[in-house]
């Protein structure tokens, strides 16, 4: 699936400028994000775990799982971010096996660099 037909599916996109939170550690989840334009800093305290770029995802985890977030997404630079909330996650998952696929890329993807930073202490 390409980003482009994610975004297709977007109503409305929510603005952030540089230096604002986009969700907090702890917060419950109301969406997911997809970003559409900047980029967004991913961070556990004070330390940044990733840096999600045009294209990737944010705060999915917590869709799943329906738990609080487990860390906060703070904007990088002014950026353009695709809301999707638990109803168009479940519709998305459904009819396009391939956004399932991405989304599971994207948690492998972080719990192997996870894995990594733990093994190298």
């Amino acid at each position: 699936m390409k980003n482009q037909d994610l975004f297709s599916a977007i109503e409305q996109y929510q603005s952030f400028t540089a230096g604002q939170a986009i969700f907090r550690e702890g917060d419950s989840a109301q969406n997911m994000y997809i970003v559409a334009e900047g980029q967004v800093d991913i961070m556990l305290g004070e330390r940044i775990l990733e840096t999600i770029n045009p294209g990737g995802i944010l705060g999915e985890l917590a869709l799943i799982d329906d738990k609080p977030r487990s860390a906060s997404a703070i904007a990088k630079t002014d950026c353009l971010l695709a809301p999707v909330n638990r109803e168009h996650f479940l519709v998305l998952v459904q009819r396009t096996p391939l956004f399932a696929l991405q989304v599971m890329r994207a948690i492998t993807e972080r719990l192997r660099r996870a894995n990594n930073l733990l093994a190298s202490r």
